[in-house]
């Protein structure tokens, strides 16, 4: 599915190659380690070694010298595989994203190395219970204490605590001129005194767990600030556009997955004198499937495009864009496969009927698509607000 006009040879080369490795794996592998209660740890070492977790970040810093559009190219193909890293949205895609642009030079050699090369792992804290998607309602604070920060408050559907070295958190500090509530963003080591996590029990089928953290007067050195103190809502939208990317190439793979086992399917069961694909009620709702697959890799790969290029404004509306109409293509192209296959659909032999589950997960998270409707509304069109 590598578009020649669009992926320069080193891309459709990459692609390739990232292919190949995930065919080693497959959906097998992933279900297996979902049924032992294991993480991907096999998988995440091999795409570590030969540079694929770390494609985009600086190559003075271990990393491949690429872009988000190289590492969403890493996880789609991973994910049409049928073994997707969801933590590449997370460790390299948000955080060494955000390190990379607006971290210390001591913050970049401590942790960029690292999650390059795999051996670090670093999760993201946004959400809290009572704020949503609304970030202006986030709770969690810090307060200057001589030369400390300290912290307190809430997160939770935070993934992969349990496996990240810290986790880069988004807190609220005191404007010194206005008094007002302003972002920033925190690195808390795992161990930090006052750093709690608790697992949230889901239904999604997933290596990754979600997390609850609580941070109770957690007291972090003057150097856990990433970037400027004055420039936290820059900083922090330069990691949700690649997470909106990245939660794009997440739903086309997983969609890509669950189309390719329906073509499958359809070209050898025969129920009559032809294979079921031959017939329009079952060809064209894959064909529709597959439109809208690539509409969606389009977009996704303008936003990656537009953001390595540095354009955030673009960006912000590419991506956006992006997630909607990849978790819209990936729902529709999952619930087709599993239709397509019947009974069949439902079985763990085939492993469709789980990614029902998982395919929703690309509307919900990391933002509805009811705000990305909101987002688009208003930014794009000019119409006013309601809220």
């Amino acid at each position: 599915m590598s578009n020649p006009v669009i992926e320069t040879e080193e891309q459709r080369a990459l692609r390739d190659a990232v292919a190949a490795l995930g065919k080693r794996y497959g959906r097998a592998y992933f279900a297996q380690v979902v049924a032992d209660g294991k993480h991907t740890d096999d998988l995440w070492a091999e795409a570590a070694k030969v540079g694929y977790l770390g494609v985009n970040l600086p190559e003075e810093y271990g990393g491949g010298g690429g872009g988000i559009a190289e590492l969403s190219l890493v996880l789609e193909e991973l994910g049409a595989a049928g073994c997707p890293l969801l933590m590449l949205v997370v460790s390299p895609a948000i955080c060494g994203t955000v390190i990379a642009r607006f971290g210390t030079e001591e913050q970049k050699r401590t942790w960029l190395p690292g999650l390059a090369d795999g051996t670090r792992k670093m999760a993201f804290g946004i959400t809290e219970p009572d704020a949503g998607s609304n970030s202006h309602r986030i709770t969690t604070t810090a307060r200057r204490d001589g030369a400390e920060w300290v912290l307190n408050g809430r997160k939770v559907f935070v993934s992969g605590v349990d496996i990240a070295d810290a986790t880069l958190i988004v807190g609220r500090t005191e404007d010194a001129r206005t008094g007002r509530l302003k972002p920033c963003l925190f690195i808390v080591p795992r161990d930090t005194p006052g750093f709690g996590r608790s697992p949230i029990p889901m239904e999604l089928a997933a290596p990754e767990k979600q997390f609850e953290l609580t941070l109770d007067e957690v007291r972090l050195p003057a150097d856990a600030l990433v970037g400027d103190e004055d420039a936290g809502l820059l900083q922090l939208f330069a990691g949700l556009n690649p997470e909106r990317i990245m939660t794009a190439a997440f739903a086309v793979g997983m969609g890509r997955y669950a189309l390719d086992r329906a073509v499958d399917y359809a070209r050898t069961r025969q129920v009559w004198k032809e294979p079921i694909g031959a017939h329009q009620a079952v060809a064209h709702p894959l064909a529709q499937a597959h439109i809208e697959l690539e509409l969606a890799r389009l977009m996704m790969q303008k936003a990656a495009h537009l953001y390595d290029t540095g354009d955030d404004m673009g960006a912000g509306e590419a991506a956006n864009m992006a997630k909607y109409a990849a978790a819209e293509a990936a729902v529709r192209a999952v619930d087709q496969a599993v239709h397509t296959l019947g009974g069949n659909g439902l079985t763990q032999e085939y492993g469709l009927a789980s990614m029902v589950t998982a395919a929703r997960v690309a509307r919900i998270a990391p933002v509805s698509r009811e705000m990305i409707l909101n987002f688009v509304s208003h930014q794009s069109l000019g119409l006013p607000k309601s809220y």
